[in-house]
C-alpha cells in the first residue's frame, strides 16, 4: 500500500486536562506516514508547556497558536492551510483514536481506489466517555456509505473520526462556530459529488460534555437548524430534516444515557497509555 502523508489537525483551547491522552493516541497510531499540527486557540491553562514537552521528543508535532481564541473553526482552518499531507485528519483535544483507526482508513482509500471509485472522506464508528471519564457500552454505528440527504437526517460523521482530502478541506473552510461547522463541510462535499464511506468500528472515543456544543441538547438543535439554512434549504424543507434529527438524536441520546459501562479493548483511556 502506497504511504501517503496524513496532516493531523488538532485545534487546543484550555485542554490541558485532556490533550495528552490525545497526543498519546496519536503517538500509538500503526500508521505512521503522520504530521500532528496542533493548534493553541489562546489557551490561559497549562495546554501551551504541554504541548511544548511533546514537540520536544517528538518531530512530527507542528506547533502553531493563534494568539488569541480565535474559535475552532479558524483553529482548523489554519491548522488546514499548514498541512503538506495529501489527507486531513481531524482530532479534538479531548477526543482519542484506537491505535489501527488511520491504517484502516487509509486502506479503505487504496481499496476503495483500486475499484475505480474517489473516496472524499472517510469517517468511522464511535464510542463514548461520559462526564466523568467512564466509558459506556454504546457504540455509534455507522454505515459503510452515506447520501447526502440521508445525512440530512442525523449527522453521523464525527468530525474526530474523519478521513478528508486536503484540497476538500481548502474548498470548503469551517465557517460559523454559532452552527455545526463541520457538518455544514461534509453536507457541502456530498451535496456536490463527494463520496464517503464509514468503517463501522468504535475507531474514535468521544468524550460527552454537557458544556460543549453537542452536549447542550437545546444548542445543539438550534444549530443544526441553522445548517440546513446554510445549506440553502427552504423552512418546510428544514423543518422536515430538522424532525429527523430530533428523532434519531433522542434515541441515540437515550441509549448513551441509559448504557452499561464497559470497557473496549481497541481504545484504552488511561493517561499517557494510550
Amino acid at each position: 500500500m502506497e504511504r501517503e502523508l496524513v496532516s493531523i489537525v488538532m485545534p487546543a483551547f484550555n485542554a490541558a486536562a485532556t490533550i495528552s491522552e490525545s497526543i498519546d493516541s496519536v503517538l500509538r497510531q500503526t500508521y505512521t506516514d503522520w504530521e500532528l499540527i496542533i493548534v493553541d486557540d489562546g489557551s490561559c491553562d497549562p495546554t501551551a508547556e504541554i504541548i511544548r514537552r511533546y514537540g520536544e521528543r517528538e518531530p512530527r508535532l507542528i506547533s502553531l497558536n493563534n494568539g488569541k481564541n480565535r474559535g475552532v473553526s479558524e483553529s482548523r482552518n489554519l491548522g488546514t492551510e499548514r498541512a503538506k499531507g495529501s489527507w486531513v485528519a481531524f482530532l479534538d483535544s479531548d477526543d482519542m483514536w484506537a491505535p489501527d483507526k488511520l491504517e484502516r482508513q487509509m486502506k479503505l482509500v487504496h481499496d476503495r481506489m483500486a475499484m475505480g471509485e474517489e473516496p472524499a472522506l472517510v469517517f468511522t464508528g464511535s464510542a463514548f466517555l461520559d462526564r466523568t471519564g467512564r466509558q459506556t457500552a454504546y457504540r455509534l454505528a455507522v454505515p459503510e456509505s452515506i447520501s447526502y440527504r440521508e445525512l440530512l437526517k442525523q449527522n453521523v460523521i464525527s468530525c474526530s473520526s474523519v478521513l478528508i482530502r486536503k484540497e476538500l478541506a481548502l474548498r470548503y473552510p469551517m465557517k460559523h462556530d454559532d452552527m455545526h461547522e463541520d457538518y455544514a463541510v461534509w453536507l457541502q462535499v456530498l451535496r456536490d459529488g463527494g463520496r464517503a464511506y464509514g468503517i463501522d468500528r468504535p475507531l474514535l472515543l468521544y468524550r460527552l460534555s454537557e458544556t460543549s456544543k453537542s452536549g447542550n441538547k437545546r444548542k445543539a438543535a438550534v444549530m443544526t437548524y441553522k445548517v440546513y439554512r446554510f445549506m440553502g434549504l427552504n423552512p418546510v424543507q428544514s423543518f422536515y430534516y430538522f424532525c429527523w434529527y430530533a428523532y434519531r438524536n433522542m434515541k441515540k441520546y437515550y441509549a448513551i444515557a441509559h448504557s452499561s459501562f464497559g470497557y473496549n479493548t481497541e481504545i484504552h483511556t488511561r493517561k499517557n497509555q494510550i
